[in-house]
């Protein structure tokens, strides 16, 4: 079983992160967001491993085009979810599920199974 990297193709953060795990030869399966969609039954999964204040990117361009006024109604893990079905860009990335069954989010070697 290999970990499963979701996000965004051009993404620079995901650009990164994928290009470690090929240079320390762990082979990853793709989920784009683009073109397949966030899996539902997986944000649960990650909602409920890191909470929705990491899982939701309130520093990007998506969440700062949203209306205020939806982005106030965002104070909980069922409006997060929400807005990041509706917008995927929301969604931190790099999500990475390891074969574990760990979950982590972003860039973070350091923090990364070995």
């Amino acid at each position: 079983m290999h970990p499963i990297v979701y996000g965004i193709p051009n993404c620079d953060t995901v650009k990164k992160a994928r290009t470690w795990l090929t240079d320390q030869g762990i082979q990853a399966t793709f989920h784009d967001f683009k073109k397949q969609g966030v899996p539902a039954e997986s944000l649960d999964l990650w909602l409920a491993a890191v909470g929705w204040e990491t899982l939701l990117n309130r520093k990007g361009t998506t969440w700062r085009k949203l209306d205020p006024a939806l982005q106030a109604r965002v104070t909980d893990t069922a409006s997060a979810k929400a807005v990041m079905l509706a917008h995927a860009s929301t969604i931190k990335r790099p999500v990475i599920t390891w074969p574990s069954g760990r979950i982590t989010v972003g860039f973070a070697p350091e923090a990364w199974p070995a």
